[in-house]
């Protein structure tokens, strides 16, 4: 099926913004504080600040934050501040992208990223890779979600009958 899509370069697709207004002047996190400070590689949230200037706000969203080293991406739709300048900003560029499509995109791209170095501008967002129209994109990105969503319900009764057998052992042997 995909080899009957269009091939299009991720540049071709997504804008890219620098993040250097959304970046923290202090690291003084806490957990009493609204605002995420966000990375794109594991940790995602960083911490949470105080400060009210340079947050990437709600009628912006949803965006991929990108992590020119690495190449690691996240999808957030909600504000936020960013901790260093080494990442970038995706937002579609036009009508009939679905971004979230985008991202999932991403995650299946195979890219080596073993030089430190920035890779958006370069070599990254010249990949070319198979986009379909929109409803493609909406099916698939509605199969995904809705997979998630198990995955959810799943932990979510994982962790009950974790605190099940808990209570249990705890009751038996403390009568």
């Amino acid at each position: 099926l995909s080899n009957k899509w269009e091939k299009v370069s991720l540049e071709d697709i997504l804008n890219y913004e620098q993040p250097n207004k959304y970046i923290v002047k202090t690291t003084d996190y806490s957990d009493v504080f609204e605002i995420p400070v966000l990375t794109a590689g594991k940790t995602f949230i960083l911490g949470y600040t105080n400060e009210k200037e340079g947050i990437y706000s709600t009628n912006n969203l949803p965006v991929i934050i990108f992590d020119d080293f690495t190449t690691a991406t996240k999808y957030v739709d909600f504000p936020f501040k960013v901790k260093s300048s080494a990442i970038k900003i995706l937002k579609p560029k036009k009508d009939g992208i679905n971004l979230k499509f985008v991202f999932y995109l991403m995650q299946s791209l195979r890219f080596n990223a073993n030089q430190h170095k920035r890779y958006w501008i370069s070599e990254y967002s010249k990949l070319r890779v198979p986009f379909p129209p929109i409803e493609v994109q909406n099916s698939f990105v509605k199969e995904i979600e809705l997979l998630e969503e198990e995955i959810h319900k799943a932990e979510r009764n994982i962790q009950k009958n974790k605190e099940n057998i808990k209570n249990k052992i705890d009751k038996f042997f403390l009568k």
